[in-house]
């Protein structure tokens, strides 16, 4: 027993998924939706706007990834906490 015993832990094993510096999955879902608005118009506002959108919210979802890379995911969870907790020991406990 004279060193511990080192493990090598890859950075590409626990890292969050991240796609254009913003999660995953609301960078994906952006782009569809901004692909989709100019595809199903046909038009030049509508893509100009699509542009615009897609710009504006990839710097959005860049700037809560650096900020937590799981923001949404903590957010969606605290949705389901509840507004008041009663101070109780136990929910079992009689009154």
């Amino acid at each position: 027993m004279s060193e511990l015993r080192r493990t090598v832990l890859y950075r590409a094993l626990h890292r969050p998924n991240l796609f254009l510096g913003g999660e995953r999955e609301l960078v994906m879902i952006t782009a569809v939706v901004c692909g989709g608005l100019p595809a199903s118009s046909l038009n030049l506002i509508a893509t100009a706007i699509g542009l615009v959108l897609w710009v504006f919210l990839t710097d959005i979802f860049r700037m809560m990834a650096k900020a937590d890379p799981y923001m949404s995911r903590v957010y969606l969870r605290q949705l389901n906490y509840g507004a008041y907790y009663p101070a109780r020991s136990r929910a079992s406990r009689p009154d």
